[in-house]
């Protein structure tokens, strides 16, 4: 199971003082073995008893405040999970009129790279080479998500005439995809958790400062090749100097 959510925005309005487009846009997965999905219930359960919240209580990372978010990360850290993070910093896209021309292209691109990275990791982790992901998408009311299936589709076809696609297509099928309210699956809301805190770390809040501890907290999730997180668990579409950070912040340190 591959829950999949965002935090930022798509635009490219930007205004000084955080008040226009964020400069930087996630699209983050948590994916677990379906024989492990009911853990991740329970995880919610334990958060909401942590924080005094009713059963029925949605987590929304946004809503929480900071004391309240450290040990809803925490306990997503010992699960047995992994998460990736596609990171992209709007301003240093080049030719950004190719995302404004179109809804949720940017979007759509961003799945693309997520997907690769899932697949990837079904891949490393299957079981005599069986692995399907089923991926849930946090339900965005805006956007089709037929069009989504068709563009995973598409995708599918133009494999066998370029070697720009990446995805490995024995773990990935367009038709398990769907879309759920957030509030229905306890995945989706661990997935947001996980989308905000990478975009707490990156993106600079209103009074010129980033939160990197969140982020660090979850490191031992990320999914790494051969201990490379850098295009893996963290797939970095920048021309910034924060790639770096970001990359070092979530790396063992030596």
């Amino acid at each position: 199971m591959a829950y999949i959510d965002e935090a930022g925005d798509e635009g490219f309005k930007f205004r000084d003082g955080g008040k226009g487009s964020s400069d930087w846009f996630v699209l983050s997965a948590t994916v677990v073995r379906k024989t492990n999905d009911l853990k991740l219930v329970a995880a919610a359960r334990e958060v909401r008893q942590i924080l005094s919240k009713p059963d029925k209580y949605t987590l929304h990372f946004r809503d929480l405040k900071h004391e309240q978010r450290l040990p809803l990360v925490r306990i997503i850290a010992g699960l047995p999970v992994r998460t990736v993070n596609i990171m992209v910093h709007k301003p240093t896209i080049h030719n950004p009129e190719t995302f404004q021309q179109e809804a949720h292209k940017l979007y759509r691109y961003c799945t693309r790279l997520l997907v690769e990275r899932i697949s990837w990791l079904c891949r490393n982790h299957s079981n005599n080479g069986q692995c399907k992901a089923d991926l849930v998408f946090s339900n965005r009311s805006a956007m089709s998500y037929d069009d989504l299936r068709a563009y995973l589709g598409l995708l599918l076809v133009q494999s066998a005439n370029t070697q720009s696609i990446h995805i490995d297509w024995g773990a990935i099928d367009p038709a398990r995809v769907q879309a759920v309210n957030h509030d229905k699956l306890a995945g989706l809301q661990l997935a947001d958790a996980v989308a905000s805190s990478a975009f707490f770390a990156s993106n600079l809040s209103r009074y010129g400062d980033v939160e990197e501890r969140y982020l660090k907290m979850l490191a031992p999730v990320i999914f790494r090749n051969k201990q490379r997180i850098d295009g893996y668990g963290m797939k970095f579409w920048c021309a910034a100097p924060e790639k770096e950070r970001l990359t070092m912040l979530v790396s063992p340190q030596k």
